[in-house]
């Protein structure tokens, strides 16, 4: 079992994540409000961005902190998180793709009309992906909380003998 001090580590990790989804829920739900100014809008667009970069590097350094990864089973970590790895990656893509073609479309005039059958199709692609990020992220965050990845245990041997 973790330590008193492991624990309140975990918590405090797993509360970052929870602010870097809720940042970028907000994000996806009210920077359309906010387009009458591109620059206020290119700010919010980058926070948005960075914030999935952290999301992605939080989620990598808690896989570096487990004894399977330490242990030099890194390939058990990635199967066991492959769906998230993807749909992150996917998503970041989606977003940034968003971000740019909106911008584009949108710079001489904010509040120009730009909602063509393409961007309307990335849109609700981008918005789909949105949801399917939230909960592989969120699945994962609780995920990386189990005791079992961060000790020495019998699955753990077994999958290492496996690998010789």
């Amino acid at each position: 079992m973790p330590t008193a001090m492991h624990l309140g580590r975990y918590k405090l990790i797993l509360w970052v994540q929870y602010l870097l989804l809720v940042i970028d829920l907000f994000m996806n739900s009210f920077t359309e409000l906010l387009r009458f100014e591109n620059v206020i809008l290119l700010v919010l667009y980058v926070i948005q961005d960075i914030c999935i970069l952290f999301a992605v590097i939080v989620v990598f350094l808690l896989f570096f902190n487990t004894y399977i990864f330490q242990a030099g089973l890194v390939g058990i970590l990635i199967n066991k998180f492959k769906s998230t790895i993807i749909v992150v990656f996917v998503y970041f893509c989606l977003c940034i793709g968003l971000h740019v073609w909106g911008m584009t479309m949108r710079w001489d005039d904010p509040n120009k009309d730009i909602w063509n059958n393409g961007y309307i199709a990335l849109f609700v692609l981008q918005r789909t992906a949105a949801v399917l990020y939230y909960y592989t992220y969120k699945r994962s965050a609780l995920r990386l909380g189990d005791p079992r990845l961060y000790q020495d245990s019998e699955w753990i041997r077994k999958e290492f003998e496996k690998r010789r």
